[in-house]
C-alpha cells in the first residue's frame, strides 16, 4: 500500500478536523482520550467552580485568565477537557505546547493565531507591521515584542466581538519565550472582551514567571476518598489495603493512580506480592510508558518517535518524513490500541507526558535518523529554520561549518522577526559546530546579547561564561563587559556596573569614539543611581571621565549627549560648571524635532537634570514627548521609567490622583517586562505627602535593603520623602535629621530640592548654622537655575531667615514666583509658612487669607499632613476649617481616572486603547463606569466632575493672592 493510500485509510478514523478558516468551534492540537480510557471526572469541585465562573464572565462580555498549576498527571489536561465541554456555546481554540519547539520564537503564537490572520489587515499599522514581522509574513524591522502582544490582544478581541472566545493552553511550560510573553501580555490586559484564557502549566516550570500575575489555582492530588473512587473505575480489582498504599504513595495523582493500576502485577494488586517501597511515582510513570513503547512493533515505535519530534500541527511534514523512513501509516494502529495516541486524533499523544517519555527514551542514533528525515522533509525556503535545526539535531557532533552557517543564517532570520530567544538558541547551537575560536566566541556573544534582549539575563551570563577564555581582543572584551553590565542592571544589581563599563572603555581605547561615549554615558547612569554605593570606581571618577570625553555635536542625539555631559560636569566640577550646560541641553531638547531613541530609559537622567535646576516645566514637556514616543514604539520599559518621572511632576503640582494613575500603569508595565524595580519604593513621596506613614516606613526599609545591591540614590530619595513627611507633621527635629543626610550627599535627584526644606527645619529647631549652610547653597544655585521654582524657593528661604517687613516681602515674592510654575504643592507650602509667620506676628486676618488658601489646596490635593497642619494654624486664628467630604472623583479607580482624563483631552476610544495597550472594548467598559460613577451623560461633563481642565484649557497657575489684606486673595480648592 502506498503512503498516500495509508494516509487515506487512516483518515477513516473518526476525527475532529482543524478548522483553519476561523469559523465555527475548533479544537487546535487537542488531546483526545483513547476509547474506553475516560472515567467520569472525580472531585475537582473548586477547580470546576473557578472554570465555571470564568466561562460565565466571558458569556457576560467580560474576560479573564486562569492558570492551573501542578505536577504531570495531576489532572490539568482533564480540566481543560472539562472546560471545552462546558463551553459549547463559545468558540474554543486549543493549543498544546511542545518541548521540541521551545526555541522556535513566536512558533506557538503563529499556530494559535493562524485561523484569524485573515483579520490582521484591520490592525493599526504599527501592530500589523510588528505581528507580520514576528510571524514571518512580511519583511520589516525586528518586531517589538510588546507591540506583538498588543496586536495579539487586539486581534483576539476583534474575533471575540463576533462570538465569545475561549483559549485552552496546555503544557505552557514549553512555550517559546516570545509566544509566552505575547500571551501573558494579552492575559494581563483582558477586561471586557468576551475572551477567556485557561493555561495549564507544570509546577516550577511556569514560563519564567510570566504568568505569575494571573489568577492561579494549584491542582493537587485527590483526597483519599475520591482517589479510591477513581481507582474503582479501572478494569482490574485492587485489594482495599493495596489501594490505600497506592493512594498514599501517589499522593492522589490521577494519572499515576490509573497507570499504576494497569502497570502493577496482579499479585501486587491483590496484596500477595509487595509493592515497591516507596512508590517512585514519576519514574514508575516514565518506566511504564517506556515499557508500553518498547512492547510496540519497531515500525510503530519509530513512528511515535517521529511524531514526538515533529512540529505540532504540521502532520504533512511528519508524513513526508515517515515516507522517507519507509514507515506505513498503518503503523500507528498498535499505538492507538495501546492507548498511546488518541483514536479520534492518531497524530496526537493521549497525554503530554507520553510525548516527552518517547523522545527522552530514544537511542541517540534513532534520534539522529528521525531528525535527518524531518530535515529532508522540510521545504528549503518555507521551512528553512526548522530544516537548520533538524540538520543540527541529526549531526553526531564535532565541527560542521555548513550546519553552523545554516544555524547562524536562521538566527539572523529570527532576529529580523524580533524572535530574540530563538536567535540566541540558534547562535548557541551554531557555536557547538564551530571550529574557529574567534567565530565561536562571536556567536556566543551574539547569543548572550540576544538572550539579554529577550529578558533572560541568566542565560546571557551562561553564554558569556561559555565564551570564557576564547574572548580575545579589545572589541570582544568590550562587548562582553557591556553585556555583563547590562545583565546586572536588568537584575537591578548596580554596584559594580560602573566599574565593568569603565574597564570596557579602558580596553577599547581610541578605536571607536562613539562606542566609548555610549559606554561612558551608561557608566554615568549606573553611577548616579548607585551614588555612594559603587564598587571598583566612584561616581566622581566616572563623571571626570565623561566630562573629559569628546564627541561630535552634530548627531541627532546631541541634546541627550549634552545633558549627560552637563550631569558629569555638575558632579565633577560643581553646580557652577554643570548648570549652564544642563540649561543648554534642556533648551535644545525642548526645541528639538526628535527626542531620540524611544527604547532608552532616558527619563531617569532627564529627571535628575530638571530637578537639579528646579525646572519642572521642561521636565513635563520633554517627558510628555518621551512618553508619546515610547507608546508609539511599544517601548514599555522606557515608558515605565518615564511614567515614574511624570508621576513626580504630578506630585509637585498637587495632582496626586493623576500620579497614582501613572504609578498603577507603571506596575502593569513592570509585570509585563519582568522588571524587578516595581513596588511601593516608587511611591515614597506619594506616601509621605498623603500621610500614609506605615506604607512609607515599609518602603523606606526596602530602600535600605536595596542599598546592599548598589541603590544608594534610592535611599537618599527616601530621606527626602521622610523630610517632607516630618515637616507636614510638624516634627522638625526629625525632618532636620533626614534633610541633613540629603544635604551632605547632595544627589542630583533631590540635592537642590531639599534646600528650602532644610532651611525650614533648621529655623524651626534653632539650628542657625544649618540654615546658613543651606541658604548659602540656595543663593549660589537658584540664580544659575533661573527658573520660577528655583527663584521662588530662594525667596522662601530668605523669608524664613529674615525678620520684619523684609520677610514679608520675600514671602510675597515666593508665592508670586511659585505661581508661575506647575508646582501648586510648593506654592501651597509657601502660603502655609507665610500664614504661620503672619499668625505669630498677631496679624490674624492676613494669616487667615494665606492659611485658608493653603488648607483648601492641601485638602484638595489629598496632602493630609499639611492640611492638618494648616487646619490647626487656621483654628489658632479663630477660624473653623471644615474637612471636605470625599469627592466623586476619588471614587474612580486609577485606570478609570486615566481613561476619563484621556477622553477629556479629545482622544477617541481607539486612540486611548492604543496608548494604554488595551482593547477598545475595555476602554468602552471603563467609560461606561466613569459615566455611571460621576452621574454624567457626555464627555463634556467629565472635567468639572474630576477636577481637570477640559480640552484646550491648561491648568491655571494664578498669580493672585499676594499674601495679606492689602492684596486680593483667591482659593486654591480647585487646583486638584
Amino acid at each position: 500500500m502506498t503512503l498516500a493510500a495509508d494516509r487515506a485509510a487512516l483518515l477513516a478514523f473518526p476525527s475532529q478536523g482543524l478548522d483553519e478558516s476561523g469559523s465555527g468551534p475548533m479544537v487546535w492540537n487537542g488531546v483526545q482520550q483513547a476509547s474506553g480510557r475516560s472515567p467520569a471526572m472525580v472531585g475537582r469541585h473548586a477547580e470546576r467552580e473557578a472554570i465555571g465562573r470564568l466561562l460565565d464572565a466571558v458569556r457576560d462580555g467580560l474576560s479573564g485568565a486562569l492558570v492551573l498549576t501542578g505536577e504531570p498527571g495531576i489532572g490539568k489536561t482533564r480540566l481543560l477537557d472539562h472546560a471545552a465541554a462546558r463551553a459549547t456555546d463559545l468558540r474554543v481554540v486549543r493549543l498544546t505546547a511542545v518541548e521540541q519547539e521551545t526555541g522556535l520564537g513566536f512558533g506557538a503564537l503563529h499556530r494559535l493565531l493562524r485561523p484569524f490572520l485573515n483579520r490582521a489587515a484591520r490592525l493599526p499599522e504599527p501592530q500589523r507591521t510588528a505581528l507580520n514581522a514576528a510571524l514571518g509574513l512580511a519583511q520589516g524591522p525586528p518586531a517589538d515584542r510588546y507591540l506583538v502582544g498588543l496586536a495579539t490582544l487586539t486581534l483576539l478581541s476583534e474575533v471575540a466581538a463576533d462570538q465569545p472566545l475561549l483559549f485552552l493552553l496546555d503544557d505552557a511550560q514549553w512555550l517559546d519565550r516570545e509566544s509566552a510573553e505575547a500571551l501573558a501580555f494579552t492575559a494581563r490586559r483582558l477586561h471586557a472582551d468576551s475572551l477567556g484564557l485557561i493555561i495549564a502549566v507544570r509546577d516550577a516550570l511556569g514560563g519564567a514567571g510570566l504568568f505569575d500575575a494571573l489568577d492561579a489555582h494549584a491542582v493537587t492530588g485527590l483526597p483519599e476518598s475520591q482517589a479510591r473512587v477513581l481507582l474503582s473505575f479501572g478494569t482490574r480489582r485492587v485489594d482495599p489495603a493495596v489501594a490505600e498504599r497506592i493512594v498514599a504513595g501517589t499522593g492522589g495523582n490521577p494519572l499515576a493512580l490509573l497507570e499504576l493500576a494497569d502497570a502493577l502485577a496482579g499479585e501486587q494488586l491483590s496484596g500477595i506480592a509487595p509493592l515497591p517501597d516507596p512508590l517512585p511515582v514519576g519514574r514508575l510513570l516514565k518506566d511504564h510508558f517506556q515499557r508500553l513503547v518498547r512492547a510496540l512493533p519497531p515500525e510503530t515505535e519509530a513512528l511515535l518517535l517521529l511524531l514526538a519530534a515533529s512540529p505540532a500541527g504540521d502532520s504533512g511534514m511528519m508524513w513526508r518524513a515517515a515516507g522517507r523512513l519507509g514507515l506505513s501509516a498503518r503503523a500507528v494502529e498498535p499505538a492507538v490500541l495501546a492507548g498511546m495516541v488518541g483514536r479520534g486524533m492518531p497524530t496526537a499523544f493521549r497525554h503530554p507526558l507520553i510525548r516527552s517519555t518517547v523522545y527522552a527514551g530514544a537511542e541517540p542514533a534513532e534520534l539522529r535518523r528521525t531528525h535527518a528525515a524531518l530535515a529532508a522533509a522540510c521545504d528549503v525556503v518555507r521551512d528553512a529554520d526548522r530544516r537548520a535545526w533538524h540538520r543540527a539535531e541529526a549531526t553526531s557532533g564535532g565541527v560542521d561549518d555548513e550546519v553552523a552557517d545554516d544555524l547562524e543564517a536562521a538566527s539572523e532570520r529570527a532576529r529580523s522577526r524580533g524572535g530574540h530567544s530563538q536567535q540566541a538558541l540558534f547562535l548557541s547551537r551554531a557555536a557547538d559546530f564551530t571550529g574557529d575560536p574567534d567565530k565561536r566566541t562571536e556567536r556566543l556573544l551574539g547569543a548572550a546579547q540576544a538572550h539579554l534582549i529577550s529578558g533572560d539575563a541568566s542565560a546571557a551570563r551562561t553564554a558569556l561564561d561559555l565564551a570564557g577564555a576564547d574572548i580575545r581582543g579589545p572589541v570582544m572584551r568590550t562587548r562582553e563587559l557591556r553585556i555583563r553590565a547590562t545583565a546586572q542592571m536588568f537584575g537591578i544589581v548596580v554596584a559594580d556596573v560602573p566599574a565593568l563599563l569603565m574597564d570596557a572603555v579602558t580596553g577599547l581605547g581610541p578605536q571607536d569614539p562613539r562606542l566609548t561615549w555610549e559606554l561612558l554615558c551608561e557608566a554615568l547612569h549606573a553611577a548616579l543611581v548607585a551614588h555612594g554605593c559603587t564598587q571598583g570606581t566612584t561616581l566622581t571618577e566616572v563623571a571626570v571621565a565623561v566630562a573629559a570625553a569628546r564627541h561630535r555635536p552634530d548627531t541627532v542625539a546631541y541634546g541627550r549627549d549634552l545633558l549627560m555631559e552637563g550631569l558629569a560636569r555638575r558632579v565633577a566640577g560643581g553646580y557652577g560648571h554643570g548648570a549652564p550646560v544642563l540649561r543648554t541641553a534642556l533648551d535644545r531638547l525642548r526645541n528639538a524635532g526628535e527626542i531620540g531613541d524611544a527604547n532608552s530609559p532616558f527619563a531617569v537622567m532627564l529627571s535628575m537634570a530638571c530637578d537639579d535646576l528646579w525646572d519642572v516645566r521642561a521636565e513635563r514637556d520633554i517627558t510628555g514627548r518621551l512618553a508619546a514616543a515610547d507608546r508609539d514604539a511599544g517601548a514599555l520599559y522606557a515608558l515605565g521609567m518615564t511614567l515614574l518621572v511624570e508621576a513626580r511632576c504630578d506630585l509637585w503640582d498637587g495632582r496626586f490622583a493623576e500620579a497614582e494613575v501613572r504609578y498603577a500603569e507603571f506596575e502593569d508595565i513592570a509585570a509585563d517586562t519582568g522588571f524587578r524595580g516595581g513596588g511601593d519604593i516608587n511611591r515614597l513621596h506619594l506616601f509621605a505627602l498623603t500621610g500614609r506613614e506605615a506604607e512609607l516606613r515599609a518602603a523606606v526599609r526596602r530602600t535600605t535593603e536595596m542599598r546592599d545591591i548598589g541603590h544608594g540614590l534610592l535611599q537618599l530619595l527616601a530621606q527626602h520623602a521622610l523630610t517632607l513627611f516630618e515637616l507636614g507633621r510638624g516634627r522638625y527635629r526629625e525632618a532636620l535629621e533626614h534633610a541633613r543626610a540629603v544635604f551632605e550627599d547632595d544627589p542630583l535627584a533631590c540635592g537642590s530640592l531639599v534646600l528650602p526644606l532644610l532651611v525650614e527645619a533648621a529655623v524651626r529647631t534653632g539650628d542657625r548654622a544649618g540654615a546658613d549652610a543651606a541658604m548659602a547653597r540656595l543663593e549660589e544655585r537658584a540664580p544659575l537655575a533661573g527658573t520660577p521654582w528655583a527663584l521662588g524657593a530662594l525667596a522662601l528661604g530668605r523669608a524664613l531667615t529674615a525678620d520684619g517687613d523684609e520677610a514679608e516681602k520675600f514671602y510675597e515674592e515666593s508665592v508670586e514666583l511659585l505661581g508661575q510654575a506647575p508646582v501648586a504643592l510648593e506654592r501651597a507650602r509657601a502660603r502655609l509658612l507665610f500664614g504661620e509667620w503672619l499668625r505669630r506676628g498677631k496679624r490674624r486676618s492676613d494669616a487667615r487669607t494665606q492659611l485658608r488658601a493653603a488648607y483648601e489646596s492641601f485638602d484638595a490635593f489629598g496632602a493630609l499632613p499639611y492640611a492638618e497642619r494648616a487646619r490647626i494654624e487656621l483654628l489658632a486664628t479663630g477660624e473653623t476649617a471644615r474637612r471636605r467630604t470625599e469627592e466623586t472623583r476619588f471614587a474612580l479607580t486609577p485606570r478609570e481616572r486615566q481613561v476619563a482624563s484621556m477622553a477629556v483631552s479629545g482622544l477617541t476610544n481607539a486612540e486611548i486603547a492604543t496608548r494604554l495597550f488595551v482593547t477598545t472594548s475595555t476602554v468602552e467598559f471603563h467609560m461606561n463606569k466613569v459615566f455611571r460613577k460621576l452621574g454624567v451623560t457626555s464627555r463634556k461633563q467629565i472635567p468639572p466632575a474630576i477636577g481637570t481642565p477640559g480640552p484646550g484649557r491648561p491648568r491655571s497657575h494664578s498669580r493672585c493672592g499676594q499674601g495679606h489684606s492689602r492684596a486680593p486673595s483667591c482659593s486654591f480648592g480647585g487646583l486638584a
